[in-house]
């Protein structure tokens, strides 16, 4: 039988995390087994109890199980998602899902999301429609009837003359109009598949990142390894955006300026690196705080986590 690992990285959201989990614990099962890994990732609200409790006490259909990592310090996204595709690869799964803690599944995701990679035997990884979470949208101009229907992902793509990803169809209500399976520049780290034998071939996150741009730097390693990135209508989920790490926060001044040297000087052609060359340094004596601190990490090497506080 088919193993599927869904694997969710948690940190300091415990409320959405179970929320996650009950939603997922819902889902159909079709010819495949389920296995529920949460890796936390050093949180210190109480998840890991919080989540143990949960898998103790709920009454979990046929068909799925559960495992919880618990990590003693926050390893980042890239490096905390590789310790739950490690522990998938070693019990011998056969595909490994990753999906964000602050986010809720339709019941047959998984079905669909399966049903498609097997599809498509040239893809390396697919990532589903992903709508905003009821509330969460950017915008409050939509009538009641929309909610949930607003689209934060379909697909994305990458401005090669600027390093800089964006997704498709954001803030567009759902009314067919990314309704085809299409290749995409990168899939979501919100939620991707992908079959065992990828990740043996290409390999994890490039935990240098640490969080931001590493879901794009491996799409672009399996394009490069001759591996199709798609995106995939037939299932969807909702995500609870959050508004705290965006534009202009200190947190993504430092890991997306910094992390957009990385990914541009690996994959940019000439031209383009010419520019971010320039910009930085530029941004080394005018940016704000944290780029100028990005920046400068970049040309020591400091990685990871970096200087980040």
């Amino acid at each position: 039988m088919t193993k599927v690992f869904v694997i969710i990285l948690s940190w300091n959201v415990k409320k959405d995390t179970v929320e996650t989990i009950n939603s997922l614990l819902k889902s159909g099962i079709n010819n495949f087994s389920l296995k529920i890994v949460v890796v936390d990732n050093g949180s210190t609200d109480g998840s890991a109890r919080e989540i143990a409790k949960l898998f103790k006490t709920s009454k979990i259909k046929k068909g799925i199980t559960t495992k919880l990592i618990e990590l003693d310090k926050n390893l980042g996204f890239a490096e905390g998602n590789n310790v739950g595709i490690r522990y998938s690869l070693d019990s011998k799964a056969d595909y490994v899902v990753l999906l964000n803690d602050d986010t809720l599944v339709d019941s047959k995701m998984l079905i669909n999301l399966l049903a498609e990679i097997k599809k498509y035997k040239d893809a390396g990884a697919i990532s589903p429609k992903i709508y905003f979470a009821k509330g969460y949208e950017f915008h409050k101009r939509y009538i009641s009837s929309d909610l949930g229907k607003i689209i934060w992902y379909a697909g994305g793509n990458i401005d090669w003359d600027n390093v800089y990803g964006s997704n498709h169809g954001v803030d567009e209500v759902d009314v067919g109009q990314f309704d085809k399976v299409s290749e995409t520049d990168f899939t979501t780290g919100c939620c991707v598949i992908f079959p065992r034998k990828v990740l043996t071939d290409v390999g994890l996150y490039d935990k240098r990142y640490f969080a931001y741009m590493e879901d794009a730097d491996l799409s672009q390693r399996m394009k490069n390894a001759g591996w199709k990135v798609l995106y995939s209508p037939r299932a969807h989920l909702w995500h609870k955006v959050s508004q705290s790490s965006g534009i202009g926060s200190d947190l993504n001044d430092y890991f997306l300026t910094r992390n957009r040297m990385l990914f541009g000087m690996r994959y940019a052609r000439l031209r383009t690196k010419i520019a971010l060359l320039r910009e930085s340094f530029k941004l080394l004596f005018t940016g704000r705080k944290w780029q100028k601190i990005g920046i400068r990490d970049y040309y020591l090497g400091r990685f990871g986590k970096g200087s980040w506080k």
